[in-house]
């Protein structure tokens, strides 16, 4: 990449927050994966960008509320689903066309030239548009979930491994699942300005797919999936870079290729999985 100073104040703040943002997600990828909440990232997602419509009718800054709109589906999850007995993959499916619904409605009701606000960046992405302030919000969520991980390490990856089993093990459950849900959604939150709500999902779960195909422990799933994110996200504003391609379709279809080429390397297709 070429390019004098002023090129490379756009360019580095967005390389940055890029690898921050893969590697986030792609962490907290396993957790969604292992839970199978698949639909977690795309509900909490659509949840931000409803919040974030929102900033646009009242006087409060669009990522307060999306943060508060991506904590409370993850909040009311698990109090949601135990009241309805309808399993969370359900809820969030219900979540997903309500939140998506309400957000539209916002962007109506705002003044304005809504469709042109920062609201939609927030829904499909503007990775040139970030700038050293978000580079420094996804530095301390991304320290702050590493750090809580690594804080109830043993707890978190029991029941990341079996969750009835940490329970009769004497671990509750229900709060460490509460706590990766609430880091799930923080994550989303400040992510969606670089890389969108569509492009989310695909950072959430296809890093952590392909490090899964590779390793069989957990504790290197959770140093894998990282580094993929962040290698997916480079990778993507590259291809970008280099061949005027939307960053957030080239980041989505780099992962893609390297759930692709994970997959036919796995030794998971030349070996049973070890009992």
């Amino acid at each position: 990449m070429g390019g004098g100073p002023e090129v490379w104040g756009l360019i580095l703040p967005a390389l940055v927050a890029s690898a921050l943002a893969g590697g986030l997600s792609g962490l907290l990828g396993v957790c969604s994966l292992r839970l199978q909440l698949s639909s977690v990232g795309f509900a909490m997602a659509h949840a931000a960008f409803a919040g974030a419509a929102l900033g646009l009718l009242v006087p409060v800054p669009p990522l307060l509320l999306s943060l508060l709109f991506a904590l409370g589906v993850a909040a009311l999850l698990g109090p949601v689903s135990e009241f309805t007995r309808l399993p969370a993959e359900v809820v969030l499916g219900v979540a997903f066309p309500l939140t998506m619904a309400l957000g539209f409605v916002f962007l109506a009701l705002a003044p304005g030239e809504a469709m042109a606000s920062p609201a939609l960046s927030l829904l499909w992405g503007s990775v040139l548009g970030v700038g050293w302030k978000d580079v420094w919000l996804l530095s301390g969520v991304f320290a702050g979930s590493a750090g809580l991980l690594l804080l109830f390490r043993r707890e978190v990856l029991s029941v990341l491994l079996d969750r009835r089993l940490a329970e009769e093990a004497g671990i509750p459950a229900r709060p460490y699942l509460w706590l990766i849900l609430f880091l799930i959604a923080a994550a989303v939150a400040v992510s969606l300005k670089l890389v969108g709500g569509i492009l989310i999902y695909s950072l959430l779960m296809l890093p952590a797919s392909a490090a899964s195909q590779l390793v069989y422990d957990m504790k290197k799933l959770l140093v894998l999936s990282p580094l993929f994110g962040a290698l997916s996200a480079l990778g993507g504003f590259a291809a970008s870079w280099s061949f005027d391609l939307p960053v957030g379709a080239a980041i989505a279809l780099v992962a893609a290729c390297g759930l692709a080429l994970s997959t036919l390397c796995s030794p998971k297709r030349r070996r049973p999985k070890p009992a």
